[in-house]
């Protein structure tokens, strides 16, 4: 049970954060307390996947020491390893769930834009809380749910109404 509030408590954070690679830091401890998680609860798709994103994040995190060429190539691997491992894990229609999650979640973190890193935190919530709903991990539906609920608050607060008010003033 530990290890699920703290993967709650660190992946609430990561959106919350501003600075890209801040966020990056903290979603990678996200990673690592959702891994273990996932192997005690025997999700093991989600663990797999959870490894490979632990990974990612840390790579993505120096994006500036990668020449643009070699950044494409390592989104393209790390999409590629996401899918293969649905294969290997497959556990059924479920397994599809953390993958297309991870998937979008990687694309996302690959970028530069912190409103997709907010847009990710909506759709892992929604994919991710589905996948626990399913393993009946009630305190990871509910981080989740809350995931979802602060995804969009974030983006609302940090990207639309930033913007309307920039077009009011502007106007």
């Amino acid at each position: 049970m530990i290890f699920s509030i703290l993967a709650f408590i660190t992946l609430i954070i990561s959106i919350c954060i501003k600075d890209r690679k801040r966020s990056l830091c903290v979603q990678s401890l996200n990673c690592l307390f959702e891994a273990i998680y996932n192997f005690i609860i025997s999700a093991f798709t989600g663990a797999f996947l959870s490894i490979i994103n632990l990974i990612r994040s840390f790579l993505f995190i120096n994006k500036k020491k990668f020449s643009k060429r070699v950044y494409l190539i390592m989104l393209i691997v790390f999409e590629s390893i996401i899918i293969i491992n649905c294969l290997y894990t497959w556990q059924g229609f479920i397994s599809l769930l953390p993958t297309i999650g991870s998937m979008i979640r990687s694309y996302c973190l690959w970028q530069s834009n912190m409103k997709l890193v907010r847009i990710s935190g909506i759709t892992t919530g929604i994919l991710y809380g589905s996948y626990y709903i399913y393993y009946h991990s009630w305190f990871m539906v509910l981080g989740d749910f809350i995931l979802l609920l602060t995804g969009i608050y974030t983006l609302y607060k940090n990207d639309i109404r930033r913007k309307s008010n920039n077009e009011v003033i502007c106007n």
